[in-house]
């Protein structure tokens, strides 16, 4: 039985291979899609979380964490932040979005003082030096360095005006690219202020017992918990998980669909082959399934071949962009059985087709 399926499938080699590689492209869709939304979101929230503090306090009425706040928190705050007990850093950022240097989509960057910024969050120079206060200068992290080929001394367009790269530091943490507090607060119209606080807390309390004690003396605030910024993330677009969902049904009927017209089309060819095997005594049943199994054995050929294709892309993407695909077991859980499922309905007709084609009509089948 298993060398009939086989021989079938080796009978018509060029349509096998573009019916595996329909189902590929489906699977493409899925992993790569979710892998890449969720990855990036992922690898963003990890790098805000690397701070070094505990608590990011942000203005009232801020959403999501995407760079479109204003400055309206001001640098003064940070004095009555610090008498709080338990408090043993306050360090006021800034946060925006500026066009990428791709010119599509946006980048966020940070606007910080690097001496206590970089104390807090454990950075350190790799190559270079520190952005002075007051001028156009910019850090990057050696893994930004990396995929966009900066080198020291060169430049990077931000609002239509040269800054210079003049130092990349590690680990990653917050944005990638970073700016003088002070020329990103006059570039904005926010002297003086802040889009937020990083708050660090002392040894000995809890983050839970100072972000409840800032919530009472500042109730108008948001008060976030950095280890909660990947779940704020994820939940910060409503639509996505609906958008994933569309994704997955639109893969699984492009599936289904290869995987009939395919079988379709090898029940007809084959319809004296099929009179024949009823003749020598088959079973409508075997009959049946053995046209499954080779709708089966397509999309199982068909999900291999799509998740690899998926690394590969990951893997070139790695080499010319920052972003990341996130490929979880869980998601190819699904992708196995989303592609099979598409597979067993698209070869469902075909194989009952098959079954219940009449021996002396099929031996006569020109």
């Amino acid at each position: 039985m298993d060398n009939l399926v086989f021989s079938n499938m080796l009978h018509r080699p060029a349509r096998t291979a573009v019916s595996v590689l329909g189902i590929a492209v489906g699977v493409l869709l899925i992993v790569f899609t979710i892998g890449l939304s969720n990855g990036t979101m992922r690898e963003r929230a990890a790098r805000e979380a690397n701070v070094g503090a505990e608590i990011f306090f942000r203005a009232s009425g801020s959403l999501g964490i995407s760079g479109s706040e204003s400055f309206r928190l001001p640098i003064a705050l940070k004095r009555s932040l610090e008498k709080i007990e338990g408090v043993q850093a306050v360090i006021p950022i800034g946060q925006t979005s500026v066009e990428a240097d791709s010119n599509t989509g946006s980048r966020l960057i940070d606007g910080v003082n690097f001496a206590e910024y970089a104390e807090t969050a454990g950075l350190a120079i790799i190559e270079g030096r520190a952005i002075s206060d007051q001028n156009n200068e910019v850090l990057v992290d050696t893994g930004f360095q990396k995929q966009k080929k900066y080198k020291i001394g060169d430049t990077m367009k931000l609002w239509d005006r040269d800054f210079t790269v003049v130092g990349t530091y590690e680990p990653a943490a917050g944005a990638r690219v970073k700016i003088p507090l002070n020329v990103m607060q006059q570039q904005l119209g926010g002297e003086d202020k802040a889009s937020a606080f990083l708050i660090k807390v002392k040894s000995g309390f809890e983050p839970e017992q100072i972000a409840e004690t800032l919530h009472n003396q500042f109730p108008d605030n948001q008060i976030l918990l950095t280890k909660d910024l990947e779940e704020l993330y994820m939940s910060s677009i409503p639509a996505l998980g609906v958008f994933l969902d569309v994704v997955i049904g639109v893969a699984a009927v492009i599936s289904a669909l290869v995987v009939l017209l395919t079988m379709y089309t090898t029940v007809t060819e084959r319809t004296r082959q099929i009179g024949i095997m009823k003749s020598l005594g088959m079973s409508n049943p075997k009959i049946a399934w053995t046209i499954t199994q080779e709708a089966l054995l397509i999309s199982f050929f068909g999900i291999v071949g799509g998740i690899l294709l998926t690394v590969i892309l990951r893997f070139l993407l790695s080499k010319v962009t920052t972003l990341e695909v996130e490929i979880s077991p869980l998601v190819l859980a699904i992708t196995m059985a989303v592609g099979l499922l598409g597979g067993a309905v698209g070869g469902l007709y075909p194989a009952l087709r098959a079954a219940r084609l009449d021996a002396v009509e099929a031996l006569s089948y020109e």
